[in-house]
């Protein structure tokens, strides 16, 4: 089979490799469509988490089932499903301690273009099937099915983190897709004033679409300094944290009130350290708390998160900006997330509808 490989940080290009094998409690899928994630980005282009070679990048898609081992009850060749970016092992300690994420090691869970291979090949290999597939409804669209693999529940989970609750007043700080699905769980979650940070205008105004009430720009000065003065000097109660990089974790302390929460979920892929103010934390005492993870995996969050959509609650098209038709387009639409022109929120190639 082919696929479109990391070859070494900074060069990417399609390689032939053995189609996986099948485990007894796993199944190899072939993708309907695949999206493109800035976490592609970092991993190519920035190194972020260390050099790779040929290793088939991709973590998300809508893909068929071809082959299932003997040990898979819930699923068999020719299901459409959805595939979570997160694939836990779900016997592992960390799954049954509650973080799943981190079966086997910190981000272990994280297996597709980490320390396997990803998505962007003919075929790929799902381990622990029943756990870590979903089923996709009859009358869902696999384009709009790539975006419940990765940006609705990491997007989702910065606002467990923040634990965002009824009449809060939320800061949302980045509102690509993943920030703008915090934007729209926020609101889901009774919100009542969420203000984003972010500046081009498709986002901003899918952003208004999602139950944003005010924005402020980066661009025009301290993010903290605006929070605090559209707020009378109270800052906010809680804060999403999808964008930014390690010194803005400074702005977000500053704009937090006292016992506020920071759910960050920003793949953070350059630096060392994480800038924290010492007396707008409190000096250490000021009960605001940073909480950042990895978005849980499995097959009843997935699920969950697709009723969203099938019911109304949630509407995925605004992040499907740009839309490829077949693989030879993969190598554009990863560019061009590099590239992030004005009009994008989310690049997707369609393999097979």
């Amino acid at each position: 089979m082919k696929g479109y490989a990391m070859l070494r940080i900074g060069e990417a290009g399609w390689i032939e490799k053995p189609v996986p094998e099948c485990g007894p409690m796993d199944a190899i899928c072939r993708p309907l469509a695949v999206a493109i994630c800035t976490s592609d980005v970092h991993t190519l282009w920035e190194g972020a988490i260390g050099d790779r070679h040929n290793m088939i990048l991709g973590h998300e898609c809508s893909a068929e089932v071809v082959k299932v081992g003997d040990l898979v009850k819930d699923f068999k060749p020719g299901d459409r499903v959805i595939v979570p970016a997160i694939t836990p092992d779900w016997n592992s300690l960390e799954a049954q301690a509650g973080y799943s994420m981190h079966s086997g090691g910190m981000l272990a869970g994280w297996k597709f273009s980490n320390f396997k291979d990803g998505v962007f090949g003919e075929f790929f290999h799902v381990n622990d099937a029943d756990g870590n597939l979903a089923h996709l409804p009859e009358d869902f669209d696999p384009v709009e099915a790539t975006q419940l693999s990765d940006m609705v529940p990491t997007g989702f989970h910065a606002v467990e983190l923040a634990d965002v609750q009824f009449g809060d007043v939320v800061l949302v700080i980045g509102i690509g897709p993943v920030g703008l699905m915090s934007v729209a769980g926020c609101a889901l979650r009774g919100a009542s004033r969420i203000i984003a940070v972010g500046t081009r205008p498709v986002c901003v105004e899918a952003a208004k679409g999602y139950g944003a009430t005010d924005f402020i720009s980066y661009k025009d000065g301290s993010i903290s300094e605006q929070v605090l003065a559209m707020t009378d000097g109270k800052g906010v109660d809680k804060i999403c944290m999808a964008g930014g990089t390690v010194d803005t974790f400074s702005e977000a302390v500053k704009a937090l009130k006292p016992g506020g929460k920071i759910g960050n979920v920003n793949y953070l892929g350059k630096g060392d350290t994480i800038a924290i103010p010492r007396v707008e934390w409190g000096v250490g005492m000021g009960h605001k708390q940073i909480n950042g993870g990895l978005m849980p995996g499995g097959r009843l969050r997935m699920e969950k998160l697709a009723r969203l959509v099938s019911f109304g609650r949630l509407d995925l098209k605004p992040l499907c900006t740009h839309v490829f038709e077949g693989w030879d387009k993969l190598p554009e639409a990863l560019q061009l997330m590099r590239d992030k022109p004005a009009d994008l929120i989310k690049p997707i190639v369609v393999v097979n509808k």
